[in-house]
Parts: structure tokens; C-alpha cells; sequence
């Protein structure tokens, strides 16, 4: 095990009965201005825009609302609301909805009081050094983004991120009820994107990390079995309960704490995304098992212990090339019953921008992505061939 620091301040409010907190934390704060980030019109189908709108009209708070984030968000809207921010003294950003909304929110945040281009934190030009706090009403759980000092977003073809502190939320709201009425499709999405933060996180080459690597395991069995369990029936409140805080909990760093994790998939399905416009949960199905057979061939050790770990995969009868195969074999199983596709060609995808992607993720091969078992451009173009 490494040595590590861990932090994270989220307050988290899990349950039905949110808003008292809520109103609470905003009139402990001060708080005077709050901007509503959002993206749909379910915000209101729910109940969650009027009571904010109200909530801010009884505690004297000008009320702000935006409703125009988009899947893979975009640098763009981030300027506008930026612009907005800056011109209204907003003191209070609230992100409704998914990690789109939440990454757009901690874009603005780091933008408003900053005094040029908010993407010259993606670009590392610029340092964070403040921060507007930022809230969150999660309704779609995936990305673990309430709870996580990380925010993505696009620019063209470039979808790159940012770390810090500053950016944790301070209270994420967790309501099982405000999920239920998501579409298979979205929830089987959000299942993926839990499984591939928690993989991420195992696929290390850290020695002696037995609680974190139980922890994930323990994990990966809780969201297999209640991902199962909620695309039979949508309606299972417990099932959505148990997804909502595995999202939060694959993604708040805490399996982080004394390993160094991987991260080449995610990288690579960015640049998949950012070229096509897939949905990032969908997109991490497809790229983990191509991932998968990649690493089954070159660096299987870590993969053989998941599959004996996990489905009893038992070292005796199978080598771990085979065991990791194995493995390739049943998460492929699991993406079907969700209903996701688990192949490029199924997204219609082919391998004209192979080399292209391969660049862009390593700064023209400058720059290899992964710590488990590094990826140059010739290796993302290889493990690309094999998701196909």
C-alpha cells in the first residue's frame, strides 16, 4: 500500500425527504444569488425546480435557473453561465440532474471568479485557486460526480478534465424517488458508468491492497446484483437506493486511498465520445471489454484475481489469460441483460478515426494514459481493434 491523503467534505442528504436540509444549509451559508444548472424539462416533472424557486424565495435569494446542459457537456454553455455569474454576483451553484450537470457546475464555479478563459483549467494553464461552492440534487446515478473533486467537459474533439479539492461538492442530495422514472436505457448507462469507476479503481499494480480491492469486489457484486434486479423491475425502490449510493461511493475516492488506479479506459472512450457524440456509460461497456481481452494477453494478473474473486474462476483448471477471458465473457453478459450494446460495430463505429483518437489521448504519442498496464498509441489503436 502507497501512502495517501483523503478528503472529502460532501455532505450527504439520502432519502425522501430532502429540502428542509437544504433550505437549512443555503440560509446557514448566506447565501444570496443561486444559479440552477439543469438539463431537461424533468427538473420540473419532479417537483425540484419549484421547490428550490421556492426555497429561494423564502430565504430572500435571487433564483437563477439554466436548463441547457447537454450530454458531454460543452466549454460553451460553461462560458455563457460563467458570463452570467460573474454579471449577477452568484455566490451559489446548484446542479440538478447527472455528472453533465454537475460537471458544468463545477466548470462555472472555477470560471466565475476567475479573469480569463475558464478553459485554461483543462488546458493546465491555469491553477485553481477558488472556487464558487456548488450543491447538488443527483437524479440519475452514475458518475459519482456529487461527490467527486473531478469535472469533465468538451471543447470540439477535446474532452479533458480537472482535479482539485475545491470542486467537491458541499451537499449532495440523494433521492431514490426522483430515479424511478428514468428511462431503462439512461439507468443501465448509469449501472455501467458505477461498474467501470469501481474496474478503474482495481486494476492496479499496487502491492498489498487487500481492504480496497475487497472493497471493490464487494461493490461490483452489490451493483451486478441490484442492476439485475432494478431492469427487471424499474419501480424496485431498494435496488434504486442501493445504485444511488454505489454511484456515489465508486467515485468519491475513498477505493482511491492507497493505489495508484488505471484510467486508460476512461481515456479512451473520451475520445470516442468526443468524436461520436455515444453516451459515456455505453461507451465504457464497450471500451472495458475490448480493455479486457487487451490486457488478457499482455498483464492478466490483476484481472485473473477479479474473475476468481468475483464469478469463482478457479486458478486450477485455467491459466489467467483464460480467467480474464472468462471475465470479458460475463461482464458481456451482464452489459446484454442491461439492454446496452457491447461492440463498435454495434454502435456503428469503425476504424476510420482509430489512429486519430489514439493521438489526441496521448498528445501525439508523446504521452502514454493508464498506470496498469500503459497504453501508447499504437496499444489504445490495438485495444480499439479488439472492442470492435
Amino acid at each position: 500500500m502507497i501512502d495517501f491523503e483523503y478528503y472529502n467534505p460532501a455532505r450527504i442528504i439520502f432519502g425522501a425527504e430532502p429540502y428542509n436540509k437544504v433550505k437549512e444549509f443555503l440560509q446557514l451559508k448566506g447565501v444570496k444569488t443561486l444559479l440552477m444548472v439543469y438539463s431537461g424539462e424533468f427538473v420540473k416533472e419532479l417537483g425540484i425546480y419549484q421547490e428550490i424557486e421556492e426555497i429561494c424565495k423564502s430565504l430572500g435569494i435571487e433564483f437563477l435557473a439554466n436548463g441547457n446542459v447537454v450530454p458531454n457537456p460543452k466549454v460553451e454553455l460553461v462560458r455563457t453561465l460563467v458570463d452570467i455569474g460573474k454579471q449577477k454576483h452568484v455566490d451559489f451553484i446548484l446542479a440538478v440532474g447527472g455528472g453533465s450537470s454537475v460537471d458544468t457546475a463545477k466548470a462555472v464555479s472555477v470560471g466565475i471568479p476567475y479573469h480569463k478563459d475558464v478553459w485554461d483549467f483543462f488546458e493546465g494553464k491555469a491553477e485553481i485557486t477558488e472556487a464558487i461552492p456548488v450543491g447538488v440534487i443527483s437524479t440519475i446515478p452514475a458518475s459519482g460526480s456529487e461527490t467527486s473533486n473531478a469535472a469533465i467537459i468538451s471543447n470540439g474533439f477535446h474532452k479533458v478534465g480537472i482535479e482539485d479539492e475545491k470542486i467537491i461538492p458541499q451537499f449532495a442530495v440523494m433521492n431514490p424517488q426522483y430515479t424511478r422514472t428514468l428511462p431503462k436505457y439512461q439507468t443501465a448507462c448509469g449501472i455501467s458508468d458505477i461498474l467501470s469507476h469501481l474496474l478503474e479503481r482495481y486494476f492496479t499494480n499496487t502491492e498489498h491492497v487487500d481492504t480496497t480491492d475487497f472493497l471493490i469486489e464487494g461493490a461490483i457484486k452489490a451493483l451486478m446484483l441490484n442492476g439485475i434486479r432494478v431492469i427487471e423491475n424499474p419501480k424496485d425502490y431498494n435496488a434504486r437506493a442501493e445504485i444511488q449510493w454505489l454511484a456515489s461511493i465508486a467515485h468519491n475516492n475513498l477505493l482511491d486511498t492507497g493505489r495508484e488506479s488505471d484510467w486508460a479506459s476512461h481515456r479512451i472512450e473520451h475520445e470516442l465520445s468526443a468524436q461520436y457524440g455515444i453516451i459515456h456509460g455505453e461507451g465504457m461497456a464497450v471500451v472495458l471489454l475490448g480493455y479486457l481481452k487487451y490486457v488478457s494477453i499482455h498483464h492478466s494478473k490483476k484481472t485473473a484475481q477479479l474473475a476468481n474473486r468475483l464469478f469463482g474462476i478457479d486458478y486450477y483448471n485455467y491459466n489467467e489469460r483464460e480467467m480474464t477471458m472468462i471475465l470479458v465473457r460475463r461482464f458481456c453478459e451482464f452489459y446484454k441483460k442491461l439492454g446496452l450494446k457491447t461492440s463498435l460495430h454495434e454502435l456503428e463505429i469503425d476504424e476510420t478515426y482509430f489512429v486519430d483518437m489514439a493521438n489526441r489521448a496521448t498528445i501525439n504519442n508523446t504521452k502514454p494514459i493508464g498506470h496498469y498496464y500503459p497504453l501508447d498509441a499504437a496499444k489504445i489503436v490495438e485495444v480499439l481493434k479488439m472492442s470492435l
